[in-house]
């Protein structure tokens, strides 16, 4: 028995399936794609159903490919664009610890994809069956390329609503300016 190609296996197929199950979830579960596209936009991701739609699909089809062993530093680099953007859009603020609705998952999801297209995907892997081959650029291709993703959609995308104020700060304020005056 190959441990590692069985570890390898293990590892992709859990982590790919799982971020599958989120993708899927946009789709069929709950508020479905209407219900993702109107949470998309509270947070500041326009337009939401856009969002919506390439969010669920990329997180299909790069877990598929993932848990598969095919194409595998792309796939990865779909889970490494996908948990940056949502690192940033909804977690940040809340700390590393993802008790506390931090950080702390979408990192393991994305180091543990950039981890596995580093080594390859594994002798029990589409890409082995087929002779695909990153030759030492699954790094790269994989970080790199779903780090560049990330960044570009949040420039283009992220609009976020300006942070509102309570009705105590706004007074606090008045007040203040109006000592001045």
């Amino acid at each position: 028995m190959d441990e590692v190609a069985a570890g390898l296996l293990l590892v992709r197929v859990v982590a790919g399936l799982t971020l599958a199950a989120h993708g899927y979830n946009k789709f069929f579960g709950g508020g479905r794609i209407p219900g993702t596209a109107r949470w998309f936009e509270s947070i500041g991701m326009r337009p939401g159903r856009l969002h919506a739609l390439f969010a669920a699909s990329t997180e299909i089809g790069a877990g598929v490919l993932f848990a598969a062993g095919l194409l595998t530093p792309l796939a990865a680099a779909g889970f490494v664009g996908l948990m940056l953007v949502a690192a940033w859009t909804v977690h940040r603020e809340n700390g590393f610890f993802s008790a506390g609705n931090g950080w702390e998952y979408n990192l393991v999801l994305a180091v543990v994809a950039a981890g596995v297209a580093t080594t390859g995907p594994g002798a029990w892997s589409l890409d082995e069956a087929i002779g695909l081959d990153a030759g030492g650029w699954g790094l790269l291709v994989a970080a790199g390329g779903g780090l560049a993703a990330g960044a570009g959609l949040l420039a283009a995308c992220y609009r976020p609503a300006p942070p509102r104020r309570d009705a105590q700060e706004a007074q606090d304020a008045a007040a203040a300016q109006a000592e001045t005056a």
